[in-house]
Parts: C-alpha cells; structure tokens; sequence
C-alpha cells in the first residue's frame, strides 16, 4: 500500500546508550523519540525484536514472537521497586560496542531479583496485569516459556538433542516438564511480561508524537526455537532427528561469492496452506501490536525460495522452489485486511516477483550504494524510482556510507561524484542523505551511522561474516542540536515533514 511522504532513522535498539553495555528501553530509547519528532521524522526502523542466541543476530531467534530480554530497561525494574539502588551500583566499565556475553552475565541476575521480587511483592493490580497478559498472549508463549526452561535445564543445548519424548512433545513428558520446571517457566513469563509493557509504553510515546515504527519480520525462523519445536509439521524437518532436511539461504551474490548459507528451516507450504497459513496469520498479527508497518525480510523466499541440502557447506548447491505466495498474500487480505508491508526486494529479483510484489501494492527498496556501478537503467539510481518505494542510504547489511566510499577505488568515487556534480565539504553521507531525501520514493530511511558520518567500524553486520556483528552502539552526547537542525533543514525542503494537522 502507497505510504504518505515522510522520512525516518533506521536503528536497533540494541544500540541506544546505557549503562548496562547494551542498548535497552529506559530513558534513552524516549529522548531518540524525543529526537525523532523534533527532527521532522516520522519513521522509526528496527530490526527483529526477538531473544537472539549463538551469533547474537536478530535473525536467528529462539522465538519469531517473543521479545529480547536484554532490552529490559533495569532503571525501570527499579522504578517499579522490583530492584534497588544497591542492585544498579558498582556495574562493571563496559565498552561502547556490545559485549553480549558480559551483558548477559550483568541482566541475567537482575532479572531474575526483579522476577523474586515481583512474585512476592507485587500489587494485586500487578498482578491482575501479569495474569491477563500470560491469559492474552497463551498461544504462544506458552510454547515459548516451556521451551526457554527446558532449553535452561538442558545447559542451553538445541532441542533436537534433548529427551525423545521431549522432542516429540508426548503429552506425559510436557506436563511433567511444566510441573518440573514450574519457576523457571514463572521467570520466562515474567520476562515477557516486562518486555512487553516496557515496549508498548515505548511506542506509545511515539505514537504521541507521530512516530510510526517499522518492525522487520525475518521470512524464516532460527531451527533452535520455540516454533520449530512446537510446529514440526509446518517445517521440512527430518522426523527421526529433528534436523532440517533443507535449510535457507541465497546463491551467489553482492555479499559473498559462495551465498549466503543461513541454515534455517525450509517451511513445508503445502502444509500450511492446508492449514490457511494460520501460523503466518498468528505471527503477523502479534507483530502488528507491537509496530505499525511491516519490512518483510527476504520476501522473494515468497515467489520462490533457495532451498539448500542440509550439511552443504555454503549455499551454492542449491535451487529454487516455487512457494505460494500470491495464495498466501490474498489470504492475509482476506483475513487482516490490507496490510502496511515493505518489501525486501533485494539480490536477484525476477519478474516475478516484481508481480508478486506490486499485485499486492507492496513499495520496495532503493539503496543508493547500489547506484552507481551501472548503466543509466540501474534501477537504484533515484531517476528510475518509482514512488511507491523507500529509499536508503544503505541498510544494516551495508558498510556505512562513509565506509562504502573509502573503499571505492578512485575511478568509483569519481563515477559518484559526477552523478551528484560534486561532493560538498559537509561530507559524502550528507550528499547521499541529501540524494535519499530529494527523490521520489515516498519513504527514506536513514541509518543513523550515516547521519553521524561514521566509518566501517560502525557497520551493524556483515553479511558473510558469521561473529562480531550487532554490536555497534552510538555515544549519548551523538544527538546534537546541530544534527537535529540539519536533518530537519533538509526534511523540510523536501517536502517529508508531518503535515501540520499531524503535528502535536
């Protein structure tokens, strides 16, 4: 569906500011709101919000609903009186990039004080709230926090490996477990719990100041996680082991010259389509909750999909399967009613699905680093852009602009500064902003790397390479008035403000 003019930063949240190593949803998630609206911004991208595992990726979850844990604000623990000052004092120095195994040495316990806590000090109201959530969200998270203990009692190991009864969820061994493993299962849903109504709270305050959050939603899930053990039949799983018979990915492209090899579960569309894609329909409309659009990750896997071999090596042994897309994106229609979806339409686009993709009305996405390394009919360049579409600098997958540029050779930062005429003394990320910003496309989305200036060592991931990804965080001193200034200076004079009826 055709999105209103506007622009907006992408950023995860893992990155804000803090004094826990890692970014969370306190007080400097509201003044990035704060500076959002402030700016003339009314989009807020992040990535999946979902409790991350081995590689600390967001697309590789041990839920496709849950939410991360680790972005549990502490100093709203305590201003709950579920921690005190005494639990906050003496944290450890930690570096700006994130370190997430001494993050999780550091919340860990902090949550599980907060959860003792709240189990005997908390209001009847607190408590009447805790229990409608757990009543509201059962279809899930009851899977989710039975799976989390059980993965907790087997020493964090992957499902597929644990009890066979367990694996085969035989009714006798599930409810043994939950009787077993009833306070773990308290924790997990008192972590949830919290998550959500700090998150919620979150996106009201920008709802306040017309900020829309575009949420990502990974095409596949992690096989470690509580879906694929809970649905084994929606997945191409092995039925003795429990392993993927084949696993996600993309041949050979931009990124990596062997593919990318996610090693996620394929699904079995046919049957969830018997099912009328009811899994899909549960997930997508839990996310809806929690953002107002929808960036579908990897949505050619929707047209047809990369379906490699399991134990392969790299993604080049593999080919592409037709999926059912045009069936399953009529039926969210019918169901959900018109949905606001973007489109990850990057890597090798066929026609079809560019069909699939505007029979929907879906805009897709334009990333200028890919601009300039082709003819005229480079559809990245902004003069082939179609207005139902957003445009990036570049994405998280993207060097930072900066970072882009200092690695093209001569002869390429020539080619971009005859396209833009000239690069100005503000700096290359500010005439790709500019560039962004001027164009067509109804959205433009900026990483906030890029509005900083900052080089390669900002980059969020790189795509072909497996550890040392995530981690970036920027300083609190970053959003400055002169930033704020310059940002909506150039919002402004390309017509992505709020109009004034939407303004506070």
């Amino acid at each position: 569906m055709p999105f209103s003019r506007a622009s907006g930063i992408l950023l995860h949240p893992t990155s804000f500011p803090s004094r826990f190593g890692i970014g969370d949803l306190g007080s400097e998630a509201y003044q990035f709101i704060d500076f959002l609206a402030a700016s003339g911004q009314q989009i807020w991208q992040i990535l999946p919000l979902g409790p991350t595992g081995y590689g600390d990726s967001p697309y590789q979850c041990f839920s496709a609903i849950a939410g991360n844990p680790m972005l549990i604000s502490p100093d709203r623990l305590q201003q709950q009186g579920l921690l005190t000052e005494e639990d906050l004092s003496n944290l450890p120095d930690l570096p700006c990039q994130i370190n997430f195994g001494w993050v999780m040495h550091i919340k860990q316990p902090l949550l599980q004080k907060a959860c003792t806590a709240f189990r005997t000090q908390a209001s009847p109201e607190q408590q009447e709230a805790f229990q409608k959530f757990c009543q509201q969200k059962a279809a899930w998270l009851d899977d989710y926090v039975l799976f989390m203990a059980l993965k907790d009692a087997h020493g964090g190991a992957s499902w597929h490996t644990w009890k066979a009864e367990i694996v085969q969820r035989r009714p006798d061994a599930l409810e043994a477990a939950r009787r077993t493993l009833t306070n773990q299962i308290f924790f997990h849903q008192f972590v949830q719990f919290q998550f959500f109504q700090q998150w919620l709270d979150l996106k009201q305050y920008a709802e306040q100041r017309q900020i829309q959050i575009l949420g990502d939603l990974p095409i596949y899930v992690a096989h470690d996680s509580a879906e694929v053990w809970a649905h084994p039949e929606i997945f191409r799983l092995d039925e003795e082991t429990g392993l993927p018979e084949l696993v996600a990915g993309v041949p050979p492209d931009y990124f990596s010259e062997t593919g990318q090899l996610w090693g996620n579960p394929i699904y079995n569309w046919q049957r969830l389509q018997e099912q009328d894609f009811a899994w899909w329909v549960q997930r997508i409309e839990a996310m809806l909750e929690c953002v107002d659009l929808i960036r579908i990750d990897h949505f050619r896997g929707f047209e047809a999909y990369w379906a490699v071999p399991y134990g392969e090596p790299t993604a080049i042994n593999g080919e592409w399967v037709q999926a059912p897309g045009r069936a399953f994106f009529k039926h969210l229609d019918d169901a959900l009613g018109k949905l606001p979806i973007v489109a990850e339409d990057l890597g090798l686009i066929t026609p079809e699905v560019e069909e699939l993709r505007d029979e929907f009305g879906f805009p897709g996405m334009k990333i200028l680093q890919f601009a300039f390394d082709s003819e005229a009919d480079n559809p990245y360049l902004p003069f082939n852009y179609p207005r139902n579409s957003v445009v990036y600098t570049g994405t998280h997958d993207n060097d930072t602009t900066v970072g882009w540029f200092n690695k093209r050779s001569p002869e390429g930062q020539d080619r971009v500064r005859q396209f833009l005429g000239c690069t100005s003394p503000e700096g290359i990320h500010w005439d790709l902003i500019r560039l962004a910003m001027s164009s067509v496309s109804d959205l433009a989305i900026i990483q906030l790397q890029d509005l900083l200036g900052l080089d390669t060592e900002a980059r969020m991931n790189a795509p072909s390479q497996q550890l040392g990804n995530w981690g970036w965080r920027y300083s609190s001193d970053a959003l400055t008035d002169e930033l704020r200034d310059r940002l909506r200076y150039l919002t402004e004079i390309y017509g992505r403000l709020p109009k004034p009826t939407e303004t506070n």
